[in-house]
This record gives structure tokens, C-alpha cells and sequence, in this order.
């Protein structure tokens, strides 16, 4: 029982960082503060998760992502309260059941407190909606798993990832075709938004292709492309219905930051890897880690090598792959890491250096071999930066 209850850590401190948004003011900033604590430190302390149970149960499985659907609900919900105008009854009916003036703490919460409960909020929901979307979206045989998938990602402004990573991102994973693979020396801020534009033009050409060969017009509504974007759009309106202007700029940017947080994800999953195009997806093209807490809150993503190698397995059945790349750190402390270029070229460089000795093939020492060669500006970024 315990392998299918530790997927469920991840729910309840997000419960509990929705209870410190609605309490608002000092709560957030405490609440903020303990979220961040218990996953670095966590990651740190309590180890590697190796097992390979044999988990049976789909219905709790699928039960367990699908909560992520009314628990992203009551997310976004808190997002909204905490800086719409509108007066809400049941917040006041609340502050009378608990004896908490909800109405007063929102009013005296602060610029400074408003901003980390939208860095707060965007954390949360990158891994509420972000990582069970990337679950589901795999599921393309299942229409509902991925329907439910581009909802949530739309929250992010990424319905079109459903798109552009399994058709695209998979394929192409550590070649120069992949705009989430970050060559080595290239910082996550010139890198965060090569990727978003990289994935939507990617997305975009991947739907032209199909609808022509389907012989359906691009310019309409076969073109997912295009709906993944009304999804979103209908979204902010319905905001803006129920918020004002101020919740649908407070959920933009925690959508906004959720997305960030994605390709940040994606540029630590890859960084500085390589593979010839004809060859095939191996464990070592993607870096991995077994990182307890950061396993059990991520439903395996963590354990990336296997699931970039065998795509199509789902989250439980992820294997630990001891062998594979393993990355600095848990995700959270990573993260945090990636923030700081130079330190974490610092970081990289021994590790990129092992993989070179002793996991590249010929083929693929020829591709860093020619990369440093054509002395590439991101080369020059790292040299600078370190």
C-alpha cells in the first residue's frame, strides 16, 4: 500500500500551500519557506528510491492523477480570491466558522507577499497540473487522459505540449532538432525562451503537416494548435468573469511561471547531451535522478532516463536505471541551481566530462568534437560566466 500512497505526498503540501494562500499575509511567506524546505531537505536526506514494485491497482493509479483535476481547481481558486475585488459570501462565512477574519488578512497582505504567493502558486501548479499533464498526454490511444492533459496544460499556456512533446521533443531528444535540449554553455535565460518559441513553431509545423495530409484546412479548428490556444484564452475569460483584471493578471503570471518552470525542467532533464539522429533514444541521452521525495511528488518523472528511452510506459512502471546519467541534486534544489549559471557550469562540467569518457560513442564524440570546433557563442557564454 505504501508504493501507491507515496504519490500522494504531493497533494497534501499543496493542500497545505493553498491553506497558507488563503490565509494570506505572513502565512505565505511561511508557507513558501516550509514548502521549498521539505523538498530540498528531503532530497537531500532521505535517499534514493530503487524499487520496482508491481503496482496492479489502475484504478487507484489513475484515481491519483486524476485528483490533480479539483485539486488545481481549489488552487486556482485561492489564486483568484487573494486579489480579486469582488466580494465573495462564502469567504465570509468561513471567517465566521473559524474564527480567522479570511476578508481582513487578504486586505492587509502586501506587493511583497502578493509576489512570492505567485512564485508560490506557479511551483504548485507546475506540479499539480504540469507533471500530471505530461502523464497523461503520452496516453494518446486514451481520448479522455488527453483531453484532460491539454486542460491542464493549458493553465500554463502549453495545451500545444501535447503536440510538439511526444510528436517532436521524443523523437528528437539531444539532437540539435529537440529546442529543449540546451547545448553545453548555454544559460537557462537565453535558453527559456529559445525553447518556448522552438516548441510552439514546432508544434505549429507538426499540425500543418497533418491537416495537409488530411487535406483539412490549417486556419481552423482541426488545427489543435489552434484550439490549445482557445482553451487558454477561454480560461482567462472566465477569470476575468469571476476575478477582474486582477485575477486574470495574477493567474497569467502563475501560468506564466508554471510554463517557466517547465522548460527549466527540460533544459536540466538535457542539458549538454548529444546523439547522432539515426540512432536511438538511449538511457544515457537524458539525465536522471532516484531522489526519493522528488520521485514521489513527481509520479516518476525523475526517473527521466527510462521514461525518455521507452516513452510509451507509464509512470509506474518507470524504472530506476542506477546506470543512467544521474543529476546533480533532487529537482527543487536543482532548479535553484540552474538559476545560477555559473555555478552550475561549475557543477556540470565533471559530470559532462564523465559522460564523454565513459557513455558517448564514436558518433557522438564527433558531435561535441565539431561543436567545440565551430566555437559556438554559447561556448564563449560558459567560458565568460565560469
Amino acid at each position: 500500500m505504501f508504493h501507491y500512497l507515496k504519490f500522494t505526498n504531493y497533494f497534501i503540501t499543496t493542500l497545505l500551500g493553498i491553506s497558507a494562500i488563503v490565509f494570506a499575509q505572513h502565512w505565505i511567506l511561511f508557507g513558501f519557506g516550509i514548502f521549498i524546505s521539505f523538498y530540498i531537505i528531503g532530497d537531500t536526506f532521505f535517499g534514493e528510491d530503487l524499487s520496482q514494485p508491481n503496482l496492479n491497482k489502475k484504478w487507484a493509479l489513475n484515481a491519483m492523477l486524476y485528483a490533480s483535476v479539483p485539486t488545481t481547481f481549489i488552487l486556482l481558486t485561492a489564486c483568484i480570491w487573494l486579489v480579486t475585488p469582488f466580494d465573495w459570501p462564502l469567504m465570509h462565512l468561513l471567517s465566521t466558522a473559524l474564527g480567522y477574519d479570511f476578508v481582513a488578512a487578504k486586505a492587509n497582505t502586501n506587493i511583497s507577499e502578493i509576489l512570492v504567493a505567485m512564485i508560490f502558486c506557479g511551483l504548485m501548479l507546475s506540479g499539480i497540473a504540469t507533471v500530471v499533464g505530461h502523464e497523461l498526454i503520452h496516453r494518446i490511444g486514451n481520448k479522455r487522459a488527453l483531453t484532460i492533459g491539454r486542460c491542464l496544460m493549458a493553465l500554463s499556456f502549453d495545451a500545444c505540449f501535447s503536440i510538439e512533446h511526444v510528436f517532436n521533443h521524443h523523437v528528437h531528444v539531444a539532437t540539435e532538432n529537440d529546442p529543449v535540449t540546451a547545448p553545453r554553455g548555454r544559460s537557462i535565460y537565453k535558453h527559456v525562451p529559445i525553447a518556448i518559441w522552438g516548441t510552439n513553431k514546432s508544434a505549429w509545423l507538426i499540425e500543418e503537416k497533418r491537416l495537409n495530409r488530411k487535406k483539412q484546412h490549417v486556419f481552423s479548428l482541426h488545427n489543435q494548435f489552434i484550439t490549445g490556444w482557445l482553451m487558454t484564452a477561454v480560461w482567462l475569460g472566465f477569470v476575468f468573469l469571476v476575478g477582474s483584471w486582477q485575477g486574470v493578471l495574477f493567474v497569467g503570471v502563475v501560468g506564466f511561471i508554471a510554463k517557466i518552470v517547465l522548460e527549466i525542467v527540460n533544459y536540466m532533464e538535457h542539458y549538454g547531451l548529444v546523439r547522432h539522429p539515426r540512432e536511438r533514444v538511449m538511457p544515457r541521452h537524458s539525465w536522471n535522478t532516484n531522489r526519493k521525495i522528488s520521485c514521489w511528488a513527481m509520479f516518476n518523472l525523475p526517473r527521466h532516463s527510462h521514461h525518455h528511452a521507452k516513452g510509451a510506459v507509464p509512470f509506474e512502471k518507470l524504472e530506476a536505471m542506477p546506470d543512467a546519467p544521474v543529476m546533480i541534486g533532487g529537482y527543487i534544489s536543482t532548479i535553484a541551481i540552474v538559476l545560477l549559471p555559473p555555478l552550475w557550469f561549475k557543477l556540470m562540467k565533471p559530470k559532462l566530462q564523465h559522460w564523454d569518457e565513459t557513455m558517448a560513442n564514436e558518433s557522438e564524440l564527433a558531435i561535441i568534437k565539431l561543436q567545440q570546433a565551430q566555437n559556438l557563442p554559447t561556448n564563449q557564454d560558459e567560458k565568460r560566466l565560469v
